[in-house]
């Protein structure tokens, strides 16, 4: 696991994009094409920002999937991960195939679907995050770390639906959906690279246990340190309670 310290969120950002980035790159030269996953929410929006500034990435060789998604919760919805991703990234790029969670179809036929699809695509490069309760997609705590589904249905626990509603996007937490279609610990583990991105003071006691603490299901982010090619991107105000860095 390679920690590096930026001085803002903004230059946190510009920095994991700029490394993902290349991880992108070496895939194609490698295989000719690469298979990532995307992340959502505001700890993302500099990451993917840089991404698509990056110039020299063959996006037309590159299929992406994506972490999770509210069951329930239409994509005309503010909310809503697809339209977060297809406003943010898929309507800027031509790739080469992008497959969504789609969360108003049956749970478990669509996490059946997926799970078929990834499995078809070994994944190069992960994107993700640490959420304030430690969680790792919608893997909220305690989180399932045995299960081999690369999908799952999942519920969000109250931590989680807060963090979501202070976010901003939702407007109170009645609003927040209880149930998620997630990607599992498992599959995300299966990754050849991660880049974390994780920015904010709000975060700053979930990077302390999740990164400094024993690996536990209580914060599932812990699992990170167990991946042979982690980077975690992190700012002043989220690094600020580790010790010794």
């Amino acid at each position: 696991m390679k920690i590096h310290i930026s001085p803002s969120p903004e230059s946190l950002g510009q920095t994991a994009g700029k490394a993902g980035a290349e991880l992108i790159r070496q895939a194609i030269r490698a295989q000719g094409f690469a298979n990532i996953i995307l992340a959502t929410g505001t700890s993302q929006f500099e990451t993917l920002k840089q991404l698509l500034a990056e110039e020299d990435i063959d996006w037309e060789k590159v299929t992406v999937f994506h972490l999770d998604e509210y069951i329930g919760l239409p994509i005309s919805h503010p909310a809503s991960f697809r339209r977060y991703l297809k406003g943010r990234f898929f309507d800027k790029v031509q790739l080469k195939a992008y497959h969504l969670i789609d969360g108003e179809s049956a749970p478990d036929k669509e996490c059946e679907r997926l799970s078929a699809l990834i499995s078809d695509h070994p994944i190069d490069v992960a994107f993700v995050g640490i959420g304030e309760n430690g969680h790792l997609a919608f893997n909220d705590p305690p989180a399932d770390f045995s299960v081999e589904k690369p999908y799952i249905v999942v519920t969000l626990d109250e931590a989680c639906r807060a963090q979501q509603m202070g976010e901003g996007w939702f407007p109170d937490l009645e609003s927040v959906p209880q149930k998620a279609i997630s990607m599992s610990i498992h599959q995300i583990l299966k990754s050849k690279q991660l880049i974390c991105s994780v920015p904010d003071q709000r975060k700053a006691q979930a990077v302390k246990d999740c990164l400094q603490g024993e690996i536990s299901n209580r914060h599932p982010a812990s699992v990170l340190q167990s991946h042979p090619d982690c980077w975690i991107f992190l700012d002043r105000d989220s690094s600020s309670l580790l010790v010794g860095i």
